[in-house]
């Protein structure tokens, strides 16, 4: 731990040494989000719910998904970027040193623009519970705690697919921006707007949905307690990540360069 705290003191160093450069990185990034949730506000301004969800409601949905991304992409920018590891044939020095290697690509590249995101979310959560979108106790404060450490796990197994994928198509694929890229986009609702295909690929295939439409029910009291757990259930989908990730290093063959 001491060693990665290092690291991320070195990637803060590093980005306010452009200070200017770094502001405008984060007010990119800030203003993509922002806008993508004025489209929900102006939309509920004309019909006043969507599938009976209100703007509050819809504002904790869509920070819940913000947050859990913007975490992932924050600490796990080495995995989403090892198509140029593998490119420039660094993954061989990563190989002889004498640390992990995820731990050594999660050192890599630490992306600190995503912190505007996150005071985003914080603040969409805070302007959420005040405006009374859920009727609180400590039980539902805990599921959307564990709503948005999940999410942001289930983020992580996702780039790990897509580094993993790496090995044996050298590019990353895609494809995986559906399921990486794409929840911030379509995470702005319920998932289960979409229809129930959608909804039951999103809970048994990819289960974004355990740690967004359904502990969401039990947040609006409209499922049982149950629900609550699911986002727990969802870090089992991070065994076949980690074992993917297992056979494209074993896969793996030096380039000899």
């Amino acid at each position: 731990m001491r060693l990665y705290l290092k690291f991320l003191s070195l990637h803060v160093k590093s980005a306010l040494t452009y200070r200017a450069s770094f502001l405008l990185s984060c007010l990119g990034q800030l203003l993509v989000t922002v806008n993508t949730f004025l489209g929900v506000k102006f939309l509920l301004d004309r019909f006043g719910t969507i599938a009976g969800y209100t703007l509050p409601q819809l504002a904790l949905c869509f920070a819940v998904i913000l947050a859990a991304t913007s975490l992932a992409e924050c600490f796990a920018r080495g995995l989403d970027a090892f198509a140029s590891v593998l490119s420039e044939a660094r993954f061989d020095r990563i190989l002889v040193r004498p640390r992990g290697i995820l731990f050594q690509l999660l050192c890599e590249k630490i992306k600190l623009t995503m912190a505007p995101r996150l005071l985003q979310a914080a603040l969409m959560l805070v302007w959420s519970i005040s405006a009374g979108a859920v009727q609180w106790t400590a039980a539902k404060a805990v599921v959307l705690t564990l709503m948005i450490l999940c999410g942001a796990a289930l983020f992580f197994g996702l780039f790990l697919i897509n580094a993993a994928l790496c090995f044996f198509t050298l590019e990353s694929l895609e494809v995986m921006n559906i399921f990486t890229d794409g929840p911030r986009e379509y995470g702005k609702y319920p998932f289960g707007i979409y229809g129930k295909g959608v909804l039951w690929i999103l809970t048994l295939l990819v289960p974004l949905a355990l740690v967004q439409y359904w502990p969401l029910q039990y947040l609006l009291d409209r499922g049982p307690g149950w629900y609550g757990l699911l986002p727990l259930l969802s870090l089992l989908f991070l065994i076949p990540c980690t074992a993917l990730w297992r056979l494209g290093v074993r896969h793996y063959r030096s380039t000899g360069s």
